[in-house]
Parts: structure tokens; sequence; C-alpha cells
């Protein structure tokens, strides 16, 4: 039997120390850990956390593998990013209150989005953008 198929999009991102970011990602956004492929001297070759029907796969960094050389950290160029991040919650107050304790930067407040839902927008622990909120674009179609 063939397994279904929840989401076709998966973002992946690269930490420096992917196990504390695994750790903090659980705690502060209420991720779940899928799977963790560790690599040579305690790395994360391969990781899977999901959030309800979602996933994001992560790594630690490794500049000298040939996916490596393509990509940068947010500290790198000035905290920028290329991509972001949207988590859709049920309660984006409680995952603003969990992020704040665990430390996010908040970047953008909590508030009331014109277009419907409830988000904020903050900085993980190694910078990476997270825009979180209530606003499911699964039910929002024009």
């Amino acid at each position: 039997m063939t397994a279904q198929i929840k989401s076709t999009l998966i973002p992946s991102l690269r930490y420096r120390d992917a196990l504390t970011a695994i750790d903090w990602l659980i705690r502060a956004f209420g991720l779940e850990k899928n799977a963790v492929y560790m690599g040579p001297n305690d790395t994360v070759a391969h990781a899977q956390l999901i959030y309800g029907g979602g996933m994001i796969m992560l790594g630690s960094v490794d500049n000298g593998s040939e996916y490596g050389k393509f990509t940068v950290q947010p500290n790198e160029i000035g905290l920028r990013e290329t991509k972001g991040i949207y988590l859709v919650v049920p309660d984006a107050d409680k995952v603003y209150t969990s992020a704040k304790k665990e430390g996010a930067e908040i970047v953008i407040d909590i508030r009331d989005m014109d277009y419907g839902g409830r988000a904020f927008t903050c900085r993980d622990l190694e910078g990476h953008l997270w825009n979180i909120g209530t606003y499911d674009p699964w039910t929002h179609t024009s």
C-alpha cells in the first residue's frame, strides 16, 4: 500500500546546531519529531518535523557539501531571507506566547490581518524568519 502524500511542498532549513534547533522548534512552535538521521560528529544529516499535515526538513550546516555551496545562513547576509515559511496554527496567540518564552525575536507583532486570521512574524534561534498565523489559505480561494 502506498502512503498518502500529505504535502507536496516541504520547506527545508539548515542550522549550525541542528539538534538544539529541533528541540527549540518543538518547544516554541509545537512541531513534532518525525525522523532524525544523525551524521558524523553529532551533526544532523536529515531531520523531519511535522505539524498537522505539513512538514519541514532540516539538517546541519555543511558548507563543504554539494548543496551547501549554494546556501548561506541569515546572519551571513544581514539577517535577510530569500524565502519565507508560514505555519498555520489554530491559536496564534498561544504560539506567540510560547515563541516569546523560548526567546524568539518578534519582528512583526501579533495582529489581526486585513485578509483574515491573526498572525505574527519572528526569528528562530538562528535567525530564520517564521510567519505564524491562523489564516488558512486552503479555505480562502477565489
